[in-house]
């Protein structure tokens, strides 16, 4: 675990499931490295698809091409962290904005050159929730002392705007259920983390984004793609 890491709400250490999150990302990673994949679409198994989702996602990845945009990871399913000020827009690209500090890896696309620096950082001998772990990568985590411990934070990270992929149950609600909040120490087994998450601070500080935060550069403009029917959704 990395040195003096504590779950930022809860002040509890890493746990048991966030180790298996972690590593089954870590194992995508690999094997994008192993079969030089030069993009690859990463999606957990517990989201929700927006409206005609393949279409916009092939969209902005033509228009990301055509663009020639330097990038190694875009996520298309996140939660903002980062609230106080808007996100930059992306040139000559619409609905695409430079990443600022985010949770959850519920989706995203990643690049060769991507996998190859989050393999390349040598995470598990300071290893963290990978929702963590991927903003000290593009150097914006807020905590300075987490970053001291990886040199490399050069991670070209952004993030679709609005989001293609959404949760499909959010804490508190019937039918939640979450393997990384709710295990066991990392370290002890008999040491359980489960709390009232229905009223924590946690979800609290997570609802609200400010007015004058809203990504509004980013936000498409009318189109006639949502009211194309199509056979082919997810």
């Amino acid at each position: 675990m990395l040195p003096g890491y504590r779950d930022p709400y809860s002040s509890r250490p890493l746990t048991r499931g966030e180790i298996g999150c972690f590593l089954s990302h870590y194992s995508v990673w690999k094997e994008v490295i192993d079969r030089e994949l030069e993009k690859t679409l990463v999606i957990e198994d517990d989201v929700r698809f927006e409206h005609q989702f393949k279409k916009k996602l092939m969209k902005l990845m033509d228009d990301i091409d055509q663009a020639q945009l330097d990038w190694e990871l875009i996520y298309i399913g996140r939660k903002r962290m980062q609230v106080k000020e808007p996100e930059k827009a992306v040139p000559n690209v619409g609905n695409l904005v430079e990443a600022d500090y985010s949770y959850w890896t519920l989706g995203y696309v990643i690049s060769l050159e991507g996998a190859q620096k989050l393999v390349g950082a040598d995470p598990f001998g300071k290893m963290l929730p990978v929702d963590e772990f991927l903003p000290i990568m593009y150097n914006k985590h807020p905590v300075a002392e987490y970053k001291e411990y990886y040199e490399s934070r050069d991670l070209k990270a952004f993030s679709a705007e609005p989001l293609l992929i959404y949760p499909t149950h959010y804490t508190g609600q019937p039918g939640y259920l979450s393997d990384t909040e709710t295990s066991t120490i990392w370290d002890n087994e008999t040491v359980a983390t489960d709390w009232d998450r229905t009223h924590s601070w946690k979800s609290r500080k997570q609802g609200h984004i400010h007015r004058n935060a809203k990504n509004t550069e980013a936000l498409p403009s009318p189109t006639s793609l949502d009211a194309m029917p199509s056979r082919d959704e997810l």
